[in-house]
């Protein structure tokens, strides 16, 4: 099959899902084109039967702001018909869900019939879907996408109810690789580059959005720092950063927090912490949560959004109120009461992550791919039925 990804090409969640089922299909022996206007950040080095095509968007000085949506749909109606796509799959639905639509529409009139799946990973439907300056659209190119999945059940409650959503839409939860995400090997020791005394590493990865709230985490790390001996480790950037710092620097706790930035081979990373901790005012599914159990680490987030779905609460992790800042402590505490205890903690984390395997998510996209095909290309046979019954 020949499929056609549609992305953003950053360390958000929504990329980060693109880049890895495109580079798993690839290994499958399907053929994968990226259509955005950079590399994905995790496409890394050349993969067997991916390939990218960069989307270049003409300025102008008449343009304000240079016409993306425009640009995209036009490489679309290229990368389409010149390299005979089967199918096209766009992730998170501004602008990409429309540019497909419109692309779809053009490449009809040349006689060129082809389908295309919205997947939706949160803000897309929860947050900037909906505002006034884009809802009609969204709504518009959602119900009519030939395929609609969303990432979580949460995910799909909530768009049912934001849209007048008037298709079924399947939930395919996120998924992780488990060959690459996995716990540090025993003969490894160096996580003393983060913890010189041997502490114990509190792991924080995000985007530094406010929804991510991640002052909580400083809030959470100042509680503990006096009773235990800990470290805190921020993997990531964004618009919150400086804020966070500021507040690291109030509270004196420079010596014992660091901020790696943003990294590409997060995988090498995780594994060094402890306990990751995620604070988010909402999560749509929880990406950074999953890898993390994947490498074994006990997890201490929020009890929003779709986290309730892959953290099992006293099992492979806690899950707090939201802004409760003194009961991510106390659950901390708890996950280090003892060795054993947190022992039991990781290998629960890791266990639970099993369930969202690149192995058994990945048919399930290969599925719905054919079933899409399926049903599309009987469409046209259905209405010319209807028609020459009514004629």
């Amino acid at each position: 099959m020949k499929v056609g990804i549609v992305c953003y090409p950053t360390f958000g969640g929504s990329g980060v899902v693109a880049t890895e089922l495109g580079k798993a299909l690839g290994e499958r022996e399907h053929i994968v084109h990226f259509i955005t206007y950079e590399r994905p950040v995790r496409l890394g080095r050349f993969t067997r039967n991916v390939f990218f095509h960069q989307v270049k968007a003409q300025e102008y000085p008449l343009f304000d702001f240079v016409p993306y949506e425009s640009a995209l749909t036009s490489k679309l109606v290229d990368v389409v018909r010149f390299e005979n796509l089967d199918i096209l799959h766009v992730h998170y639905a501004i602008p990409h869900a429309s540019s497909a639509y419109f692309a779809q529409q053009i490449l009809k009139e040349m006689g060129i019939h082809i389908p295309f799946i919205t997947t939706l990973h949160g803000t897309d439907s929860t947050l900037v879907g909906i505002s006034s300056a884009y809802e009609p659209v969204v709504s518009f190119s959602i119900n009519h996408s030939n395929g609609i999945t969303c990432v979580s059940n949460y995910l799909k409650q909530i768009t049912i109810q934001n849209f007048q959503i008037q298709k079924p839409i399947k939930v395919i939860p996120n998924f992780i690789d488990t060959r690459r995400f996995k716990p540090l090997d025993s003969t490894v020791h160096n996580k003393n580059c983060l913890a010189p005394q041997g502490e114990r590493i509190l792991m924080h990865v995000s985007n530094f959005r406010k929804v991510k709230r991640v002052k909580d985490v400083v809030e959470v790390f100042r509680i503990l720092e006096p009773e235990l001996p800990l470290r805190l480790v921020f993997v990531g950037d964004g618009p919150e950063r400086d804020q966070v710092e500021s507040l690291v620097r109030k509270y004196q706790l420079n010596t014992k927090v660091s901020f790696l930035g943003n990294q590409e081979s997060v995988e090498d990373l995780l594994p060094l912490g402890d306990i990751f901790i995620l604070p988010s005012e909402n999560e749509s599914f929880g990406l950074a949560v999953l890898e993390a159990m994947a490498c074994g680490l006990p997890v201490v987030c929020t009890a929003t959004g779709g986290l309730p779905e892959v953290v099992s609460h006293g099992l492979s992790g806690f899950l707090s109120p939201l802004g409760d800042v003194e009961d991510m402590a106390k659950n901390i505490r708890i996950i280090l009461a003892s060795e054993d205890t947190y022992q039991q903690f990781s290998l629960n984390a890791r266990k639970e992550a099993q369930r969202f395997t690149l192995e058994y998510i990945l048919p399930q996209y290969e599925n719905y791919y054919e079933e899409v095909l399926l049903h599309f290309h009987e469409e046209p046979h259905q209405q010319s039925s209807q028609l020459a019954k009514l004629s």
